[in-house]
C-alpha cells in the first residue's frame, strides 16, 4: 500500500518516523525537494535504515535519479528534484517474482501450455478473468476479489512477457506509460491547471474527456462510436454510444419521443417476425434496433442499462435455482423438473418469486410490515 506525506505539513519528520518504525507499505515523501539538503538527508538518516530505497522525482512525478539506496544517495549531485519516493523492499518484491516465474514459464525449460501461448490465444481468458473479477467484487467478499485480480494481474504479466520476447515492450512500459498516461490526464492533481470548478462527478468527467480530446484532437465522434462498436460487447457499446451521441447535442426532445420510438421498432420486429419466408438478417436487425431504443430510454432516465440487465439476469438465475430446490423438496429424484407439468412448474415458479422478489416487491413489502 503506497502511502502519502506532505513535507509542508508541521509534523512531517514525526509522519516520516511513525512510517518507518511501522514497517507497512512504501511513502510517497512530497514537497521535499525545497528543503535544505543536508537538513532533508540528516532527517532520513535518523530514521530510514542505510538500504532503504529511494527514488527522485519531479513535480509530475518522473524519474530524476534512482532507485537508490540511502546509503549511497548524495544529494548535491542528483539534481532538483520535487519528491521522494521510498519503496520498501517487500512492496515490489512479489511483482518481480511474479514476472520471473511467468519467464520461466515461458522459457525453453518452462511449461508446454506456457510456451504455445499467443497473444491471440490468451484474448478470451483476458475477458473471462475480468468477468469474474467483478462477479468477485459483487460478492463483496475481499479474499475472492484479491484471487481473481491476481488471475487478472497474471493476463497482463503474460500479454507483457510474450511481447518482451519478441522486443516490442515489457512489463516496465506498460507500467510506466499508464503512469504517464494519469499524469497527464490529472494536470489539476499533479500540474498547474486549477482544479474544476464543480466536485461534480458529470463535471470531472467532461474535464476528463476534454484532456483526452486533446490527446487525439483528429479523432472524430464517428470513429469513437465505431470503436465502442468494434471493441466492447454489444449492450456496453450501445450504451456508451447512446452517451456520447447525447453529449454531441443530438439528445431526444422528450422522453415520450423514445417511448414512440421503442412502440415503432416494436412494430416494425412483429412485421418481420410475421414475414412468410422470414429473413433472419432483417428480424435481427429490428431486434437490434428495438434493444437499443430500450437503452437509449434507459439513458433518458439516467439509467444503466448494462447494470439493469445484469440484476435482471442474477435474479431470475437465483429464482430458477431456489425452484429447482423446491422441486427436490417435493421428490427425491436427480431431475425434480422432468414430467411436472406447465401448472405445477408455475407454482413453483411463483414460490420462488415470493422469496427472491424484484426489488420493487420488496419496497412493497417493507411498507406492509410499518402498517
Amino acid at each position: 500500500m503506497l502511502q502519502t506525506l506532505d513535507s509542508l505539513q508541521p509534523n512531517w519528520q514525526e509522519e516520516l518516523a511513525h512510517w518507518s518504525a511501522a514497517g507497512q507499505g512504501s511513502l510517497l515523501l512530497k514537497n521535499c525537494g525545497s528543503k535544505e539538503l543536508a537538513e532533508l538527508d540528516c532527517c532520513l538518516r535518523q530514521v530510514c535504515a542505510p538500504a532503504q530505497s529511494l527514488t527522485l522525482l519531479t513535480a509530475d512525478l518522473q524519474v530524476v535519479a534512482g532507485p537508490l539506496t540511502l546509503q549511497s544517495w548524495e544529494p548535491e549531485k542528483t539534481g532538483a528534484f520535487a519528491h521522494l519516493y521510498l519503496e520498501r523492499a517487500e512492496s515490489a518484491q512479489h511483482l518481480s517474482r511474479l514476472a520471473a516465474i511467468v519467464a520461466q514459464l515461458r522459457s525453453p525449460r518452462g511449461c508446454p501450455w506456457d510456451r504455445a501461448q499467443t497473444p491471440e490465444s490468451l484474448t478470451p481468458y483476458i475477458l473471462e478473468e475480468a468477468y469474474e473479477t467483478m462477479a468477485a467484487i459483487r460478492s463483496g467478499d475481499p479474499a475472492a476479489i484479491a484471487e481473481e485480480l491476481g488471475d487478472l494481474l497474471l493476463q497482463v504479466v503474460l500479454q507483457s512477457q510474450i511481447f518482451a520476447e519478441r522486443n516490442h515492450f515489457n512489463l516496465e512500459t506498460v507500467a510506466a506509460r499508464i503512469a504517464d498516461k494519469l499524469i497527464r490526464r490529472h494536470p489539476h492533481v499533479f500540474g498547474d491547471s486549477p482544479q474544476p470548478e464543480s466536485s461534480d462527478l458529470s463535471e470531472l468527467h467532461r474535464f476528463w474527456e476534454d484532456i483526452k480530446q486533446q490527446e487525439q484532437p483528429q479523432q472524430t465522434l464517428g470513429q469513437k462510436l465505431l470503436h465502442y462498436a468494434e471493441t466492447l460487447p454489444p449492450l456496453l457499446a450501445a450504451l456508451k454510444i447512446s452517451q456520447k451521441v447525447v453529449s454531441s447535442g443530438l439528445e431526444w426532445p422528450t422522453g415520450e419521443r423514445i417511448w414512440a420510438k421503442i412502440r415503432e421498432e416494436e412494430a416494425e420486429l412483429r412485421q418481420e417476425l410475421e414475414r412468410d419466408p422470414p429473413d433472419r438478417a432483417r428480424q435481427e436487425a429490428e431486434l437490434g434496433d428495438l434493444l437499443f431504443a430500450l437503452v437509449a430510454l434507459g439513458c433518458w432516465y439516467g439509467l444503466d442499462a448494462v447494470q439493469a440487465l445484469t440484476q435482471t439476469n442474477l435474479r431470475l438465475a437465483r429464482r430458477f435455482l431456489r425452484l429447482e430446490e423446491l422441486a427436490r423438496q417435493q421428490a427425491e429424484q436427480d431431475f425434480p423438473l422432468k414430467g411436472r407439468s406447465p401448472q405445477e412448474l408455475e407454482a413453483l415458479w411463483q414460490q420462488a418469486k415470493q422469496e427472491h422478489p424484484h426489488p420493487l416487491g420488496m419496497a412493497q413489502q417493507i411498507e406492509d410490515r410499518k402498517n
